[in-house]
C-alpha cells in the first residue's frame, strides 16, 4: 500500500515537472520564433478607443508589443512622445497598431456629418470587410478609389470571364462606421498566447465597416449595383493621384 502511494506521488511529480519543462520550452520557442522575424516594439490597442479621444486619455488603452517586422506598419508608433494635444481621428479597435495617421490635431478631426458634401453630389453607403478597405484605416474627409469586380458579364464579348475595374476615382469619404466587435472575437483575442504568429493575427481589425461616400448619381448607381450583385475593393488616394487609365482587367492582363 505504501509503495503504491509513493509510486503515485512520484508519477504526479513527474507529470508536474514535465508540464513545467514543456511550458518553458514552448515559451522559449515563441521567443526564438519572434526573434527570427526581426521583432519591433510598437503600440497596440488593448481597449477600444472612440474617435476624438485625447492622447492623454488613451495611454491606459494601449500597450507595447513585440511584433514581427514584416507585420509592422511604416507609420506605427513606438511611444506617445510628442503627440500631446492630439486626438484620435477614428474609432480604434482592439488589436490594431497605433499609427501616426490616427492621431490628429483637434482642429483637423473629421466626424460623421462634419464633412461638407460638394454641390451636385449625393451620398451613398456600402459595407466592406477590413481587408477590402486598407485594413479599416480610413477617416471622413479622405478620398478613395473604388474597384468593382464581377465574376462574369462585365464584358459582353466575354460574358463568362471575370473582370475588375477601378470604376470610381477620388470619391470623398463623408463617414466611416465600424460594426461592434463580435463577442467571439473578443474571447479569442483574450486567450491568445505571445507567439509571433498569434501576435501578428491580433493586429488585424475585426468587424465590417460601413463607408459613406459623396459621388455623382451615375457613380452611386455603380456602387449600389456592385454592392448588390458584384464585389467592391477600396483604395485610399490623394486628390492629385495620377491616373494611368488601367482599364478593365481580365485574367490575360494580370501578368502583363
Amino acid at each position: 500500500m505504501k509503495s503504491r502511494l509513493i509510486a503515485g506521488l512520484a508519477a504526479v511529480l513527474l507529470a508536474v515537472v514535465g508540464a513545467v519543462l514543456t511550458f518553458g520550452y514552448a515559451q522559449g520557442a515563441d521567443q526564438r520564433a519572434v526573434k527570427n522575424l526581426d521583432p519591433v516594439a510598437v503600440l497596440v490597442v488593448k481597449k477600444a478607443i472612440p474617435a476624438g479621444t485625447p492622447v492623454e486619455s488613451i495611454k491606459s488603452s494601449v500597450a507595447t508589443e513585440q511584433l514581427p517586422g514584416t507585420a509592422v506598419a511604416k507609420s506605427a508608433l513606438k511611444t506617445l512622445d510628442g503627440q500631446d494635444g492630439k486626438v484620435t481621428s477614428a474609432d480604434l479597435v482592439v488589436g490594431e497598431q497605433l499609427v501616426s495617421e490616427r492621431l490628429v490635431a483637434q482642429s483637423e478631426l473629421k466626424t460623421p456629418g462634419s464633412v461638407t458634401v460638394p454641390k451636385g453630389l449625393l451620398e451613398v453607403s456600402f459595407q466592406v470587410e477590413p481587408q477590402r478597405i486598407i485594413g479599416g484605416r480610413l477617416s471622413p474627409g479622405e478620398h478613395v478609389g473604388i474597384f468593382i469586380s464581377m465574376e462574369k458579364g462585365g464584358i459582353e464579348a466575354k460574358a463568362d470571364k471575370e473582370t475588375t475595374q477601378l470604376s470610381i476615382r477620388k470619391a470623398l469619404v463623408t463617414a466611416v462606421q465600424r460594426a461592434p466587435e463580435a463577442a467571439t472575437a473578443k474571447a479569442k483575442s483574450g486567450t491568445q498566447s505571445n507567439s509571433g504568429q498569434e501576435q501578428q493575427d491580433t493586429t488585424l481589425p475585426t468587424g465590417s465597416l460601413l463607408v459613406t461616400v459623396a459621388v455623382s448619381d451615375a457613380e452611386a448607381s455603380k456602387i449600389v449595383f456592385a454592392a448588390e450583385y458584384a464585389s467592391i475593393w477600396v483604395g485610399k488616394e490623394q486628390t492629385d493621384s495620377s491616373d494611368n487609365h488601367p482599364g478593365i482587367i481580365q485574367r490575360s492582363e494580370v501578368y502583363r
